[in-house]
């Protein structure tokens, strides 16, 4: 017979240990909750995806922004906020309200509360998803992406410190190799979960570990909060939630989550009596490179452009406005969708790459991840492009660096599927491009946009490179990148009241069970509806988390 289960009995049981169990977790015990956190993964992977993560936040109207002389306001950040959400359906009256509590916070009491367990900010404010459509249209109508200093892992330390002081305190327990395959009920509530022991793993964080199932355990809990995350690590179920909206499923795509990101836990909740919303609402980045030193399967690492390298689709075909780099994520994704390929190009110069490219990922920004002040100032303000992304033109199987136009189309035309590629429309469009540099006036929208960041400081400073000919000989060599589609993100999810509370298809909580991160759709399950500013996935996940712990911890 099969040993008995080993059974545990606690206050909050938090299923998940990204970044919004760990706050989650940290609430309910800062609030006197004997709390245990259960996780298929071992504890090198405490943390979860956000130790991973560039460390973005979406910060309104910050010291920052002033420092810079950014005007911006409640009002205008929930504008750009549900121009970009585009809200319209009847399962939307959660995520809205969520929309307007998150972004409150985000004005309000978010940095404080930060700022108080520790965590600082670079000064110089990044502007992602920069829309190009009209003041209602999607997009941040100005810099708001702050950047952690320590990147995601500076982010998570706090609460991961909170986390392991209780602990210490013998008030926390911490479940490595425990896989959730069931939420326990009783008369409708949920009294807290049961699953599989997974055999030991020595592995080292984000690494695919064995399922090998050595035990069962139960857990009764006075209150379970859900926060496993979302399903990019599961190409399978990517596709089977693709929207039409966005074209055909990609047949190829990198991974830019560990594969223990697989939506599992989705379909449990359900089971228990939780309603998913907005499956369909989902977002994938288009500027995906293949890692050459990739740590789980398909790794891929997304680049964070500046605005200045030319887009050009699998034929060459530049693509068309407002579809620059750090514009229209998914509008570029639909776009690029409808060209019956499954990547595109950037082609640039060398002025460009050392200037605008970074590379997303705690681990591809030592500097910033390391807090290395003397490191920065070489990568961001030295000659040559920054270490990381200089691997990457050396050993990635996507770049392509050459003195001519010629040589460079011959190489972009020898990687898989670049015999798409017509050679005289990418000289074409390089070189009507080019004659658009020659004059301080433009009909050129990208070029125009050029002039319009380098107002900016802090674009000027960092982020975006002089306007020049791309085939100048002395701007380069010339580089071509080959961009696939990256998974990454669930934009839907669990639906949650304001407390958290998971909600059953009447729209009654379901008594004992709550929802936080990405599985709750960062918050009432869609909380940036069909696109999202940049900067609010990790705040999605500090709100939601908070929400919910404080809220569990209330209930018993």
């Amino acid at each position: 017979m099969p040993p008995a289960p080993t059974t545990r009995t606690t206050d909050v049981l938090v299923i998940g240990w990204g970044l919004a169990g760990l706050v989650a977790a940290s609430e309910a015990v800062a609030a006197g909750r004997r709390v245990v956190i259960v996780d298929q993964e071992p504890r090198t992977n405490l943390g979860g995806q956000a130790w991973w993560s560039f460390g973005g936040l979406f910060f309104v109207d910050s010291p920052e922004q002033r420092r810079f002389g950014i005007k911006d306001s409640l009002e205008l950040a929930r504008q750009d906020w549900f121009g970009t959400a585009g809200f319209d359906r009847d399962e939307d009256a959660w995520p809205r309200r969520w929309a307007e509590a998150y972004v409150n916070f985000a004005h309000g009491e978010k940095r404080a509360w930060l700022r108080e367990k520790g965590v600082g900010f670079f000064p110089v404010v990044g502007w992602a998803e920069r829309g190009g459509y009209t003041a209602t249209g999607p997009g941040n109508s100005v810099p708001r992406f702050h950047i952690t200093w320590g990147t995601g892992p500076g982010l998570v330390a706090p609460f991961q410190a909170a986390v392991e002081e209780g602990e210490a305190r013998g008030r926390l327990t911490i479940l490595q190799r425990h896989r959730v395959t069931a939420l326990t009920t009783a008369d409708g509530a949920v009294t807290g979960a049961t699953g599989d022991i997974l055999a030991p793993s020595g592995t080292a964080r984000g690494y695919a570990t064995t399922r090998e199932v050595v035990g069962s355990f139960e857990i009764t809990a006075g209150a379970t909060i859900v926060s496993s995350g979302g399903i990019g690590g599961n190409h399978d179920l990517v596709r089977t939630r693709w929207p039409e909206r966005l074209g055909t499923p990609p047949e190829t795509m990198v991974t830019g989550v560990p594969a223990y990101v697989d939506g599992s836990m989705l379909a449990v909740t359900e089971h228990a009596g939780a309603r998913l919303i907005n499956g369909d609402r989902m977002w994938h980045y288009v500027e995906g490179i293949q890692n050459w030193d990739p740590v789980w399967p398909g790794h891929g690492i997304r680049i964070l452009p500046g605005p200045s390298s030319v887009w050009l689709d699998a034929t060459g075909a530049r693509l068309p406005v407002p579809l620059f780099p750090g514009f229209d994520t998914l509008g570029t994704l639909a776009h690029l969708r409808s060209t019956g390929h499954d990547h595109s190009w950037f082609v640039l110069s060398q002025q460009i790459i050392e200037k605008e490219f970074t590379l997303s990922g705690s681990e591809q920004n030592p500097d910033l991840t390391g807090r290395d002040l003397p490191l920065l100032i070489t990568s961001r303000l030295g000659r040559g492009a920054a270490g990381p992304v200089q691997a990457f033109m050396d050993e990635g199987a996507d770049f392509v660096v050459r003195d001519s136009l010629d040589d460079l189309v011959a190489g972009m035309r020898a990687l898989p599927g670049g015999d798409a590629l017509d050679p005289e429309l990418v000289r074409y469009e390089l070189e009507a491009r080019d004659r658009e540099i020659d004059n301080d006036f433009t009909k050129d929208a990208q070029i125009a946009m050029l002039r319009s960041a380098r107002a900016y400081r802090g674009d000027r400073l960092i982020r975006t490179a002089t306007p020049h000919r791309i085939l100048d000989p002395a701007a380069g060599p010339l580089i071509a990148v080959k961009l696939h589609i990256l998974t990454r993100k669930s934009l839907g999810g669990i639906e949650t009241d304001l407390s958290a509370r998971a909600l059953a298809p009447g729209g009654i909580p379901v008594p004992g069970l709550y929802a936080a991160g990405e599985a709750s759709g960062f918050g009432g399950g869609g909380v940036h509806g069909y696109r999202a500013l940049e900067g609010t996935f990790l705040g999605g996940c500090l709100f939601s988390g908070r929400t919910a712990g404080r809220a569990a911890a209330a209930s018993v």
